[in-house]
């Protein structure tokens, strides 16, 4: 590993660790920490509570992790011994993949973990706690499951880690995680980590953390001028189609392109596949050694494209990676940021290219006018496009192919005169190789874009009429009707509320990591005694409620719908109220609310 700029640093041999982590660094190829590891490492080291600033794929896990691993093994862990670090991760994803990343550098150790998250059962995390395990990696929601039900003891807590701390506040999970916090001893060491530092995170830092400090290895927190970005106007329905089309005219590149949700990803990487395009998906139902594979295929060349989601992506460090595509637009302007730095690394240039909905234009503005850069504006690329982009693929090849001499090839060639001239030779030799190009050199390709690119976009985005400008979501949300008449947001129906002891928490930690949404696609979430109603983004809804979703929320395995128009929004008037109900629900009880009609499945 090296620094960010190349130049020789400190070395993890320098930094006061455990023999047995030297070893395990040296074989992992950890040879000189990242900014935020040099950073952040000594101080945790010397019991300092940390708040580290560093965008995604900088190196934090190692940060905290190597730290955590040194205080712990000072004493050995006998059986039966109480949790002694704790770490908090906003998804099971990303709990997963630290819990990974913290065994691999600890293998040499008899230090061990659990992951515990929600949507998994019970049974092996309850042994796992009850048998000492001194580490624990886990969601917000399903550790305070676990404090409230007695089977997690934080009473001996010598260390605490919040990583992500900026998504766990845009999921919903800040008050669980004051209530972790505050069921902590008063002495234990705190590390903060987050790439932003909003004023809720920077809240829970003052009131929680001991006179920490504060590293930001980062000095812009977004900065997208290295890399060149443009966006294209694109109906939600004919994305696959054109990011075909883009891949086709581009140069063959490493190719990063993000999806909103897994089953996407997955869709679209078998797509790729199946048009010729070495593609494959990295989402959160990998496993972290399949994970790894896709990786190393992606830095030797053996892949040109992976489909990932944004909590998949976390870590990806591909020196050789030129071009990101964004699918689906993300919510959020850092998130955009934070995707296209995966490109332009160790001074090459770098592609950024969006795929934006006529709903989606304004965002796109937003988003340049933030960061103070230009994103032009690019045209899907027309039958004549790839071709022409075919064309010079293959004449790049054959001149290449020129050098070194074969005197094999020439003694051919000489043997090949009497069947035609040397034109005629290389025209021949010319057919034969485009078809290793998916190219036909006598095609009369059109000219211009397909019109689904061009009119049919422009005609919805008429047919839609003005649309007001309006906040980023991760920001200041609308509240009420505001939310609701903007046709942004769908209402999602959960038949499970307050009587099962459910917690806005449980429900978004539910729809995120069961059905891979991003904590900036929930909205509002509303719970009755026996009924909840969320509000997803809609694009992200269409997905979500296409087929018989389930998720599972505290233990139960429910299945969620689209919920039932009415005048009388679930959500409620400005204001906080809720609507007025008659009578009594069939499933709610007094005020409660009937489920959706549903038909039935055969």
């Amino acid at each position: 590993m090296t620094s960010a700029d190349g130049s020789a640093g400190p070395t993890f041999d320098d930094l006061d660790l455990d023999a047995r982590l030297r070893a395990t660094l040296t074989e992992l190829a950890f040879d000189t920490p990242t900014p935020i590891q040099a950073e952040a490492i000594p101080p945790m080291l010397a019991g300092r509570d940390v708040i580290g600033r560093a965008r995604t794929g900088s190196g934090k896990t190692a940060a905290f992790g190597l730290p955590l691993l040194q205080r712990l093994l000072r004493e050995e862990p006998g059986k039966g011994r109480p949790v002694r670090a704790l770490v908090l991760a906003p998804t099971r994803e990303l709990a997963l993949q630290v819990t990974g990343a913290i065994r691999s550098f600890a293998k040499d150790t008899p230090l061990r973990l659990v992951t515990i998250y929600g949507g998994a059962s019970y049974g092996p995390q309850l042994r796992a706690l009850g048998s000492g395990v001194p580490i624990v990696v886990g969601t917000p929601g399903r550790v305070l499951d676990h404090l409230e039900r007695g089977t997690l003891d934080l009473s001996q807590l010598e260390m605490l880690v919040l990583d992500e701390a900026d998504e766990m506040l845009r999921m919903g999970f800040v008050e669980d995680v004051e209530r972790v916090l505050a069921a902590s001893p008063d002495k234990r060491q705190v590390a903060l980590f987050s790439a932003t530092m909003p004023p809720a995170i920077r809240k829970i830092a003052n009131k929680h953390l001991n006179n920490p400090l504060e590293v930001q290895v980062e000095s812009e927190a977004l900065s997208a001028s290295h890399v060149r970005q443009r966006w294209l106007l694109v109906p939600e329905k004919f994305k696959r189609n054109a990011l075909l089309r883009v891949l086709a005219a581009e140069p063959q590149h490493a190719t990063l392109v993000f999806a909103r949700t897994r089953a996407s990803c997955a869709e679209v990487a078998e797509g790729l596949a199946k048009r010729g395009i070495a593609a494959d998906a990295l989402h959160g139902d990998l496993a972290q050694g399949a994970r790894e594979r896709v990786l190393n295929r992606l830095r030797s060349g053996q892949l040109r494209v992976v489909v990932a989601t944004d909590v998949a992506s976390r870590g990806i460090d591909v020196e050789n990676l030129d071009h990101v595509v964004n699918l689906d637009l993300p919510m959020d302007t850092e998130t955009y940021v934070h995707r296209i730095g995966r490109t332009a690394r160790a001074g090459r240039e770098g592609w950024a290219t969006s795929f934006v909905t006529p709903r989606e234009t304004g965002k796109i503005r937003r988003m340049q006018r933030t960061l103070g850069v230009s994103i032009e504006p690019y045209t899907v690329p027309s039958d004549a496009d790839i071709i022409e982009a075919k064309k010079q693929r293959l004449a790049t090849a054959v001149v290449e192919a020129l050098q070194p001499t074969s005197a094999g090839a020439f003694e051919l060639v000489d043997a090949l005169k009497e069947h035609g001239t040397e034109r005629e030779l290389l025209a021949g030799a010319l057919r034969l190789l485009s078809d290793q190009f998916r190219l036909d050199l006598d095609a009369e390709p059109d000219q211009e874009p397909p019109a689904w690119s061009k009119e049919r976009a422009q005609s919805r985005d008429r047919d839609r009429g003005p649309k007001r400008d309006r906040p980023e979501r991760g920001g200041d949300r609308p509240r009420g009707r505001d939310r609701i008449d903007t046709g942004e947001w769908t209402d999602v129906f959960v038949p499970i509320g307050r009587s099962r002891g459910v917690r806005p928490g449980d429900l978004v930690g539910a729809i995120t990591g069961d059905a891979g949404l991003q904590g900036s696609q929930i909205g509002r979430v509303t719970i009755h005694d026996h009924v909840s109603f969320v509000q997803v983004d809609a694009d992200a809804a269409d997905g979500l409620l296409s087929r018989g979703r389930r998720i599972v929320v505290r233990g139960k395995k429910v299945e969620i719908s689209k919920a039932r128009p009415s005048e009388d929004s679930p959500h409620g008037p400005p204001g906080g109220k809720g609507p007025k109900r008659k009578g009594k629900g069939k499933s709610g009880g007094p005020g409660g609310r009937k489920p959706p009609k549903r038909k039935q499945s055969r």
